[in-house]
């Protein structure tokens, strides 16, 4: 078959492969301007926070082991911001946190190795509210244990853990309960109800991540350790400058994404592990009106050097991404997991909308995966509306898998396809079915392998 019978075939019907034929690439897709030189630029950008070297230690504020150190914990907090920044050290030992923590700028929140922060899982102790998002809709609702609202260089760091408490009988129930809640919100978003207006909380059953710096910038989270997530573990919001760097998630709760930068520009996520009860890293940028309202992609995002084990994705764009997505790079590194879904993951509808433009992706080592090395579903939940996403320009270079049940699985729209997929030097082995590729435009592979 020649290159313009593939991208006939493409344009105009659901084709299943066996094996994708190879197609040459021409000259103008190997540009000479390299995205990676531009990823090393960004690199550049980033700006990590910085702390003066004062030290509090929570200690010397009253918290004691045994008993409620929030108010301790808080007090140093202040403290610090007050003398004009530096570090509040939490030591070893277990540390009962019986409400949010405001982290305020220019201090460095540090856990100390053996040092655990153990959060209330009572919904009650997080009052009064704050603004925050739900999946993607900004809303009045209980506060998130550690939380910051338009603060500028502010750190979590450590070796130590933080623990969210929650379980089936505490927060995870509200999964299905928060249905209702969930959807009320999504109607005061799309009829225009004032944020202050759309008032949750005490009386509702709506959860709350678990870190989330909401409109700030030069944000730090290093080293620690993230269990038992209300909802998403890490969530920077409608933040500048976010460097997430050695941090451990092990969390298997409903909708534990590990790590979920929405609406964010100039993100580093390097040398991270994750096993996590849905997406290991998943970008967004809003959900329906509400995104469309703000209007604020993410963007400019490196995630290199990860190791993703259980979860929905590796590394996932959207559901909510109605604010957009672009100029995102992954790199170096490995997924691997019976239980992890997918590799790499884009998903949005006709409703949700928004656009992903330049994907790039390199040298990914994929041992096991449940389902696809690389999915793309613009049909997500099957909802629908007038808001066609948009895709184009997505780069696989140098992408192995062993075992997965498609290499590709390429679910677009017909109002709205695929543009511009391109896999170079790729290896896809033990594949259990064909790949799907459905309302794509055009698919390009220079040296992709799919075999035994």
């Amino acid at each position: 078959m020649n290159k313009q019978m593939l991208i006939r075939r493409l344009r105009t019907s659901s084709w299943l492969l066996a094996t994708l034929p190879l197609v040459a690439l021409s000259a103008a897709t190997c540009s000479a301007d390299s995205p990676w030189d531009r990823a090393a630029e960004l690199l550049q950008q980033i700006q990590a926070p910085e702390f003066p070297d004062r030290t509090f230690n929570i200690t010397d504020h009253a918290a004691k082991t045994g008993g409620d150190s929030r108010a301790a914990i808080q007090e140093a907090i202040q403290a610090c911001h007050d003398a004009g920044g530096g570090r509040v050290v939490v030591p070893t030992g277990e540390w009962r946190v019986d409400g949010p923590l405001h982290l305020l700028s220019n201090v460095d929140l540090h856990l100390e190795r053996g040092a655990t922060l153990r959060f209330s899982n009572d919904p009650n102790d997080y009052l009064p509210l704050v603004l925050t998002r739900f999946e993607g809709t900004e809303l009045m609702n209980f506060s998130p244990p550690i939380y910051a609202f338009e603060q500028e260089n502010i750190a979590l760091t450590g070796e130590g853990v933080i623990d969210g408490q929650a379980d089936d009988d505490s927060w995870w129930e509200w999964k299905g309960n928060g249905t209702k809640d969930g959807n009320d919100l999504i109607e005061m978003a799309d009829q225009g109800v004032p944020v202050a207006e759309r008032r949750f909380g005490k009386g509702r059953k709506m959860r709350v991540n678990f870190v989330q710096p909401y409109r700030c910038k030069h944000v730090l989270i290093e080293g620690i350790t993230v269990n038992r997530s209300p909802m998403w573990c890490l969530n920077p919001v409608l933040c500048e400058d976010v460097v997430v760097r050695g941090v451990r998630v092990e969390s298997h709760g409903p909708n534990n994404d590990g790590c979920n930068p929405e609406s964010c520009n100039r993100v580093l996520i390097e040398e991270c592990f994750f096993n996590t009860g849905d997406d290991c890293i998943a970008i967004k940028s809003g959900r329906n009106a509400d995104g469309r309202r703000l209007a604020t992609p993410s963007q400019n995002i490196i995630v290199r050097n990860c190791t993703m084990r259980d979860g929905h994705g590796g590394v996932v764009l959207g559901s909510e991404m109605s604010g957009g997505i672009e100029n995102v790079y992954v790199e170096h590194c490995q997924m691997d997991s019976p239980n992890l879904e997918r590799a790499i993951r884009l998903k949005s509808n006709s409703r949700r909308g928004g656009y992903l433009r330049n994907l790039y992706v390199r040298d990914i080592e994929v041992g096991e995966v449940s389902d696809a090395v690389l999915r793309i579903n613009l049909r997500y939940f099957n909802e629908e509306g007038e808001f066609f996403p948009q895709v184009s320009d997505v780069l696989l270079e140098r992408v192995t898998s062993k075992k997965s049940k498609h290499p590709l699985y390429l679910m677009g729209l017909p109002e709205s396809p695929i543009q511009g997929v391109v896999l170079r030097d790729c290896d896809f082995r033990g594949a259990a079915k064909a790949s799907l590729v459905q309302d794509v435009a055009e698919v390009k592979l220079e040296r992709v392998n799919i075999g035994e």
